[in-house]
């Protein structure tokens, strides 16, 4: 029973029209505190069973802020802790690892085909083997399944379902989940372990890759990619802040059996285990196959992925005669349903700030088959192009991949909005006013933009700029964030103490990254210059310009006051030299430059004369080199003669392969037959002492 039925005990005064005005937790004795704590625990739970299994909440949501608020206070104060209560969903330290746990029963795969015949062919099977059945039809979810185990009604581990036979303990990350109870309700089994789907909604997917993008993170590609990569986090708390939700759906073991699924999946709510209110029992396989093609219908206007229905025998005792095989029940099939192919709905639109200011508008998709692979998100490139193909949210659209790699919007199918879709003349990120050049739309915020200030960062220290292990994307995040960062100078400012307090930094990882830095503070000319992030100036751009003016003030003099003298210099014409002149004309660019100069000693360029020993060959660098950054295996090479590109093509001699190489180079090199350097086996450095190349 219900504390919420109408005939249950009303003695708990949280439960209906709860009091938010509570007495100073310093007036309360030890034992009123412990009551008082009963009885939050008990109505929070039963709030969190209304809300989460039966969709029918009966306090507002700030009243159950309250609740829950009261209680923690309590915990504190009087020492109560218990890891029962429901202010363990809020998470806790994060894990070094997950412990391995074996599953009480097997977790098995389910047979599948997408034909109609392979599902008669499964119920004259099952027919032959054990007579007339009855079936459940339940959809087939796209989440992550997991096993729930209760001992004496309380929540003892969730664990992923792993190989089938054992899987990671999650049950600090699946306490974070608000439909994942920590006590069971009712009169439950003394011991059950259920089988469960931890899914992310469409809707909260959508706006967690949206809030992903205009943080400069990469989005997940579907809400399974979601689900897996969260469950999976070693800290708990960032669980809690993303949207997950749970399905129960099975019995795995039980010390009181059903004699039937119905029966356990109705007696599943009472206990507080949310179910799906689409499962249906049908006694045909007839009708089986209708509810397949019904769900199929309504899948796109369900709020969760589905990529099939699951046809389970309903009778546990005709089950345990039907078996299992190594790999799947006997007793289940899924009838799956055929990949979207190509043409899908655009639910959202994110803006992306990238490191110069430009505005990139991105589609968030329902996930769609793009040439075998999941695409949830396509570029629309400018507001010009958005425009010409008078695109919007809602509409139904065919999506492509340019090269068979970066999707985009080729054309809208259908129209499901009105008009088109238009940039925000705010920066979503810093609020700054938005400004047209052209087709493309900036951010006028510059390094006070945090999505800017962070991919400076990272480009600064990327292996573009000076190879600065130890600064990826999450690291820089964390260290804005943190405000440790509020400048890509701010770097040089970093102490052991502040980055030893925050989460996941230890002395090790702290005194590396201090290590690295400083050995940042004398860089090569051509490195510090591509760093800088000016527009168009890239490494090998950076390197003809280090080639010519030598020193980093007579580049800056030219580039300030003498910027024709630029456009002679190879790979810069007049666009880009205009570019470099613009950036060094903006005062808070060029504020940021001398401030990085106040810490950092750009190297005069090598002018070191060398031979032809490489002439007539063309090197392409890939990864981290040992003992040499790229920009100086590349001025090696090119000092006794060789040619060293950016990119592999059929002219291409050699890629040289370091740590961490990219794996479109790579591909390329294989495409093109272009032999490939390992510098970890020592390749790169063999081949030029063969060629009498001497490397310091």
């Amino acid at each position: 029973m219900s504390l919420a039925d109408e005939n249950a005990d009303e003695s708990n005064p949280y439960l209906r029209d709860p009091p938010t005005d509570f007495d100073p937790v310093e007036d309360l004795s030890a034992e009123e505190a412990e009551r008082q704590v009963e009885l939050l625990r008990e109505a929070i739970r039963e709030h969190d069973r209304r809300y989460y299994v039966e969709s029918d909440p009966i306090v507002a949501d700030r009243t159950y802020d309250a609740l829950f608020s009261r209680l923690r206070e309590l915990e504190a104060a009087f020492d109560l802790a218990h890891p029962d209560s429901p202010t363990r969903s809020v998470g806790g330290e994060p894990l070094d690892e997950f412990e391995t746990a074996e599953h009480v029963a097997p977790m098995l795969s389910i047979d599948a085909s997408g034909e109609v015949e392979d599902v008669r062919e499964f119920d004259e099977r099952v027919r032959r083997e054990v007579g007339d059945v009855d079936y459940v039809c339940e959809p087939k979810f796209d989440g992550v399944s997991m096993e729930f185990v209760y001992e004496d009604g309380s929540l003892d581990r969730a664990v992923t379902r792993g190989d089938g036979r054992e899987g990671d303990d999650v049950t600090r990350n699946a306490r974070t989940i608000g439909s994942v109870p920590a006590r069971l309700h009712d009169d439950p089994p003394e011991f059950l372990a259920v089988r469960g789907e931890v899914y992310m909604p469409k809707d909260a997917f959508q706006e967690h890759n949206r809030e992903r993008i205009e943080r400069g993170e990469e989005p997940f590609a579907n809400p399974r990619n979601a689900t897996a990569g969260t469950i999976r986090q070693l800290d708990p708390s960032v669980v809690a802040e993303r949207p997950l939700d749970v399905f129960y759906f099975d019995v795995l073991d039980a010390s009181d059996l059903e004699d039937s699924h119905r029966d356990e999946l109705r007696a599943f709510p009472t206990y507080g285990l949310r179910t799906n209110d689409r499962v249906e029992a049908v006694d045909s396989i007839a009708d089986a196959i209708d509810y397949r093609d019904r769900l199929l219908e309504a899948r796109d206007d369900l709020p969760y992925e589905i990529d099939g229905v699951v046809i389970k025998v309903d009778d546990r005792e005709a089950r345990e005669e039907l078996g299992r095989t190594a790999r799947h029940d006997r007793w289940a099939y899924a009838y799956k349903f055929p990949a979207r192919s190509e043409v899908t709905t655009i639910q959202d639109v994110a803006v992306q700030v990238g490191r110069t200011g430009r505005l990139t508008p991105v589609a968030l998709l329902d996930p769609v088959d793009v040439g075998g692979v999941t695409v949830s998100r396509a570029s629309l490139h400018n507001p010009d192009e958005i425009e010409a193909k008078n695109v919007n949210v809602g509409d139904t659209v065919r999506i492509k991949r340019a090269g068979d790699v970066i999707p985009y919007v080729e054309e809208v199918v259908e129209k499901g909005s009105e008009g088109h879709y238009e940039l925000p003349d705010a920066c979503p990120v810093c609020d700054s006013p938005v400004e047209r050049e052209g087709p493309i739309a900036y951010c006028t915020g510059g390094l006070a933009c945090d999505a800017q200030l962070r991919r400076s960062i990272e480009y600064y220290a990327s292996d573009d700029g000076l190879d600065v292990e130890g600064l990826g994307e999450k690291s820089v995040r964390q260290l804005v964030d943190a405000g440790l960062l509020g400048s890509v100078a701010d770097l040089y400012e970093l102490d052991r103490e502040a980055l030893t307090e925050l989460d996941g930094w230890g002395e090790t990882s702290a005194e590396n990254l201090l290590a690295e830095l400083e050995a940042s503070r004398e860089p090569a000319l051509a490195d510090f210059l591509s760093a800088l992030g000016i527009p168009h100036v890239g490494p090998t751009t950076a390197r003809e310009l280090a080639r010519e003016f030598d020193t980093f003030a007579a580049f800056r003099a030219a580039a300030e006051e003498r910027p024709e003298e630029l456009e002679d210099v190879d790979d810069v014409g007049e666009t880009v030299a205009a570019q470099i002149h613009e950036f060094f004309a903006s005062e808070a660019n060029a504020a940021a430059v001398d401030a990085i100069l106040e810490r950092v000693s750009p190297r005069e360029a090598d002018r070191e004369e060398g031979g032809d020993e490489l002439d007539g060959l063309t090197f392409v660098f890939t990864g981290s080199l040992e003992g040499l950054t790229r920009s100086e295996a590349q001025e090696l090479v090119e000092a006794h003669g060789a040619n060293a590109t950016s990119g592999v093509s059929g002219n291409t001699d050699y890629l040289v392969a370091g740590e961490s190489p990219g794996a479109t180079k790579l591909d390329d090199a294989d495409e093109n037959d272009v032999p490939v350097l390992r510098d970890e086996d020592g390749e790169f450095r063999a081949l030029l002492e063969e060629r009498g190349v001497t490397v310091e």
